[in-house]
């Protein structure tokens, strides 16, 4: 099998992910800050552990300004609806995910304005086009990182110095980025970071995290339980506790952890290196075959790992279907949550089939993959 959708979630991991979760489930899987045995203080540890990884790796101060969720779309949730109200008026751009696309459009009906930003045909955002729509009211711009859909990577420095010196508040979505690209939230302004633990962090599902900057309140979007505070009926408002009510995820984010450490002792650079090497080879190679069609910047200085093409004009999900079927190769078709980026780049009607590479794909493979491309242009 060849593995070609690690925009979805990275798949295999690191064996000492895997090693990491099972140990931590047989030898000390108890609640963390519900008990003061030693079992519940050991989780407690090395939930924090993962914090201080987290904040190591993005350049926070205060690891406890990291909130961990179930995944990258609760933390998007959790920033806009936490920032947002009626009166507000917010920037996003057409590449955005559905995971800012959705919470963004359901505020909108209770009185929040928005502005959508459009790309151009290979997916790029401008700043400028950014800085055009700011108003008086204007109190968050929330951009992804790298497009899920043509890789394209948007100017986040830039975007975050126009948000800064306008008070803005900035959100950025790093599902496709946190793990490969370098993120430092202090020299990109960045107020909050979503990320996913389940893809460059090359942790499990059901992990992912929010970065909240110092003096930043939301207004939570669960009240439960969370070990702290307990005699009191409201919900506490010191950080993390304030927004991580309910048992977290202990063994995923141990393993979330291991995965940063495989980062951290590989080298991002390294990673990074490999994932555009890849990218460029796979670029190069469906450049030769006639009735392809790609779409991005289709070059490795402004897109990440992640490639989206069409053969002819056939349905991606017969593409799809024929490459995992007769080829055993895994890739993603459709709309990939993306309703918006496909009209961007004129996919709406036909979807794409998407390839995106992680680390530990090889050479062998992207050949593999251009010889079953070329065959079925071939047959089509």
């Amino acid at each position: 099998m060849v593995y070609f959708d690690n925009a979805a979630t990275t798949f295999p991991k690191p064996d000492e992910v895997y090693d990491a979760i099972m140990k931590s489930m047989k030898e000390y899987g108890a609640n963390p800050g519900r008990s003061g045995h030693k079992l519940a203080l050991r989780m407690g540890r090395e939930i924090y552990e993962t914090r201080e990884l987290l904040a190591k790796l993005f350049n926070i101060d205060n690891p406890m300004n990291v909130v961990f969720t179930s995944n990258c779309t609760e933390s998007l949730n959790l920033a806009i609806k936490g920032i947002l109200q009626r009166g507000d008026h917010v920037i996003t751009s057409s590449m955005e995910h559905n995971s800012i696309l959705r919470p963004l459009s359901s505020l909108e009906k209770e009185g929040v304005e928005l502005t959508i930003v459009k790309g151009d045909r290979k997916g790029r955002i401008d700043a400028k086009d950014i800085a055009k729509n700011i108003k008086n009211n204007t109190k968050l711009i929330a951009i992804t990182h790298v497009s899920n859909l043509t890789g394209t990577i948007m100017p986040i420095e830039e975007i975050g110095k126009l948000a800064w010196k306008n008070g803005i508040f900035f959100l950025v979505d790093a599902a496709q980025s946190a793990g490969v690209y370098d993120i430092d939230v202090k020299k990109m302004n960045i107020d909050m970071l979503a990320f996913p633990g389940h893809k460059g962090l090359l942790g499990p599902q059901g992990t992912g995290g929010l970065y909240v900057r110092e003096g930043i309140a939301l207004k939570e979007i669960k009240q439960g339980g969370t070990g702290s505070l307990s005699h009191m009926l409201e919900q506490p408002d010191i950080f993390p506790d304030r927004y991580e009510s309910g048992t977290l995820n202990g063994p995923g984010i141990v393993g979330l952890g291991a995965g940063i450490k495989y980062i951290m002792k590989t080298g991002i650079e390294n990673i990074r290196k490999h994932e555009e090497e890849l990218t460029k080879h796979f670029i190069e190679g469906i450049s030769k075959i006639d009735k392809v069609k790609a779409y991005g910047p289709l070059n490795v200085e402004e897109q990440g790992a992640v490639v989206s093409i069409n053969i002819g004009d056939e349905d991606s999900s017969e593409i799809s279907y024929i490459l995992d079927e007769k080829y055993d190769i895994e890739v993603r078709p459709g709309l990939h949550c993306a309703p918006l980026a496909h009209k961007t780049i004129g996919t709406f009607e036909q979807g794409v089939v998407r390839f995106s590479f992680g680390p530990f794909n090889t050479h062998e493979e992207i050949d593999y993959a251009l010889k079953a491309i070329f065959e079925i242009s071939r047959e089509i």
